[in-house]
């Protein structure tokens, strides 16, 4: 163990030393701050630094009594050894850049049971506290009587706690005191500290504590802050040391929607090309039945606060809030989930939930709306522009024209002007088609297409029948198939060339589905005579030469499997053909096309799988089967069971 006249002759040498090199003085917040400093001062690397600090920094409390660091830095020593403990000299070696973390420290108190010694470790790439740090501070405090075993164990060990290392002189004359105010309202507490004198003792943590006691300061003591100011007293300052908890008013009852509250704020839809498709706006908030929409957060209780001397601060609790219950919306089981009653459009109006069965456009259906997707009824004002499509889950009804555009109803669709579908737009509904002309569209109705002007060069198809019924009631152009009947006043063109056709007596959707099979299986019939041919081809080569070479034969294994699995969707065609065309048999409806005043010469007529001619102009006159044929009868009014004014519609 080197002793202190041995450490001091030592330092004394080498500080001698530090003259002829040089020595700086520097400043920082922190230590590290300080240290930077002084490597830019002296030009060398922060690891390459040794350094004396003479007046120890303290962060101060919410800005008060805040103390930069002062050190004096000098080139650091490389180890040698005197009389086996190690002493600093001058590095030679270059130092690798290091990352400074925070360095080990020592504290020094002077309590009435002794001289304490605590030590802290390094953090990360920190340095570690050495001897001379503490001979310094032991020096400072005039303490004279200390066990260098103890100090040397401390240092190894840096276990942060306060250890006996000595004895010193008591005066209590020069003891720290401690002066505790309280504000006014009781809710902070402040500490002014005296430094102590020669001889006179520090204040524990524990003193603190009893101090604080004694003021009765029993709630919001700081305690991390207390026990890094034990360490680092700040004097002679007033210091806030605690503080009352203020009250915490309870939250309101609030709603917590499902849904996106914001009604006018349109939501553009990116594609997988990563463009903008402008027509898909989102803005309609479609739900379903017993959909939860939104669920009521119940208020929260206050949370009373307390001043520094325990005295309790009431606090407000949350307000209850009435459920917003609107049209068409109830309150769930659990007595808190507003819940929908049916399919619809979910809104706020007055600050209630409504769910509203009909969605209204008030202008056209276009860029501002873009593309309508409603789980209800759909009421357009306007017109449907081209290149957009309203699909709705109830009807649709159109106060304008339809254009190029794509509608598609669960139930019915009642167009107020026309539909003019440019050869592209199609109207599709599962109940009846109401409009007052129809253009160059495709029309698929699953009960009736009524019409009160005409229809020109479209392909309608309905469940049950089409019906031309008013003063223009003309059917020109275009393939009509309906189950039961096609009612017109004109039928036909006496100039057009374009040809007409009207179909009764089948299901067109049915039909339809046939003509696709029956062309299905003639474009696989034609792929399988291909792969037979080939497949026959490879045959005959293995037969003449008794072998084919490795790939031909991969070849052949190929065709066999692509031959079996094109015989087997032939079955398939033919078996799901055997089926519609069963369903077909089994109609019971004979069909009928009747015209109130002219059929004209082109119009080809099909009842059923019969196919009629007409050559000549016939006048009043009603299409249906007979005896396998298609026989020419007096007009037959139309059944007053069909519907020709929708429900809650005039004829204007």
């Amino acid at each position: 163990m080197v002793d202190f006249i041995q450490l001091q002759k030592v330092m004394s040498e080498h500080l001698e030393q530090d003259r002829q090199i040089k020595l700086v003085t520097a400043k920082g917040p922190t230590l590290e701050a300080a240290l930077a400093d002084a490597a830019v001062l002296l030009e060398v690397p922060v690891s390459r630094l040794d350094y004396e600090i003479m007046v120890r920094g303290s962060p101060g409390f919410f800005g008060t009594g805040k103390k930069d660091w002062e050190i004096n830095a000098y080139g650091k020593r490389s180890r040698i050894e005197t009389g086996g403990e190690e002493i600093f000299d001058t590095e030679t070696e270059d130092a690798a850049p290091v990352v400074q973390n925070r360095d080990g420290d020592v504290f020094l108190q002077l309590r009435p049971e002794g001289a304490l010694l605590k030590v802290t470790a390094p953090v990360g790439n920190g340095r570690e506290a050495g001897e001379y740090e503490v001979m310094h501070l032991i020096r400072a405090r005039e303490v004279n009587d200390y066990d260098d075993a103890i100090i040397a164990a401390l240092l190894r060990e840096a276990s942060g706690e306060y250890v006996k290392i000595g004895d010193f002189e008591h005066r209590i004359s020069n003891d720290s005191w401690v002066k505790v105010e309280v504000s006014e309202d009781e809710m902070q507490a402040f500490v002014t500290v005296s430094p102590p004198g020669p001889g006179g003792c520090d204040i524990a943590y524990d003193g603190y504590l009893e101090f604080l006691k004694q003021n009765r300061v029993n709630h919001g003591i700081k305690e991390d802050f207390l026990l890094s100011f034990t360490d680092r007293p700040i004097y002679n300052e007033r210091i806030q040391i605690a503080e009352g908890s203020n009250p915490q008013d309870g939250k309101d009852a609030y709603i917590k929607y499902n849904f996106d509250v914001d009604q006018k704020g349109a939501k553009f839809k990116e594609g997988h090309d990563g463009r903008i498709d402008f027509k898909e706006l989102n803005i309609i908030k479609n739900v379903v039945e017993n959909q939860p929409l939104a669920v009521m957060i119940p208020p929260e209780q206050g949370i009373p606060g307390r001043t520094i001397r325990g005295m309790s601060i009431p606090a407000k609790n949350g307000k209850e809030k009435v459920m917003p219950l609107g049209n068409n919306v109830h309150v769930g089981e659990d007595g808190a989930t507003i819940v929908s009653d049916i399919n619809g459009q979910v809104v706020i109006t007055n600050e209630k939930i409504h769910v509203e069965p009909v969605y209204m456009v008030d202008g056209n259906v276009d860029l501002k709306t873009g593309n309508i997707i409603f789980l209800g009824t759909v009421i357009v004002k306007g017109n449907v522009e081209d290149g957009f499509s309203v699909k709705a889950a109830g009807n649709i009804e159109v106060n304008g024209t339809v254009e190029r555009a794509e509608l598609d109803a669960e139930g019915e669709i009642i167009v107020h002007q026309g539909i003019t579908g440019k050869m592209e737009g199609s109207v599709k509904a599962g109940g009846s088609i109401y409009a007052r002309f129809i253009e160059n569209s495709k029309i698929d109705s699953g009960n009736w297409v009524i019409v009160s002007d005409g229809i020109i060069n479209s392909q309608v198809d309905a469940s049950k029948g089409i019906v031309c019924h008013g003063k223009r009631a003309h059917i020109v152009g275009g393939r009509l198939r309906a189950l039961e009947e096609i009612n017109a006043k004109i039928i036909g063109s006496p100039t057009s060339g374009t040809e007409t056709i009207c179909e009764v007596g089948m299901d067109p959707k049915s039909k339809t589905r046939l003509d696709q099979l029956i062309l299905n299986k003639s474009n696989v019939e034609r792929e399988l005579g291909e792969v037979t041919r080939n497949l026959q081809t490879l045959i005959n080569i293995k037969r003449q030469r008794k072998s084919l070479p490795e790939d031909k034969e991969a070849s052949m294994r190929e065709l066999m499997e692509k031959r079996n699995q094109i015989i087997g969707n032939v079955q398939e065609i033919n078996d799901e053909m055997v089926k519609v065309q069963d369903f077909l048999n089994r109609i019971q409806v004979k069909g009928k096309v009747s015209s109130s005043s002219k059929v004209y010469p082109g119009v080809q007529i099909y009842v059923r799988d019969v196919k009629y001619d007409v050559h000549t102009e016939y006048k009043a006159v009603t299409f249906i089967l007979e005896d396998g044929l298609v026989r020419i009868s007096k007009y037959e009014e139309l059944s007053e069971d069909v519907k020709i004014i929708p429900d809650g519609f005039t004829t204007d």
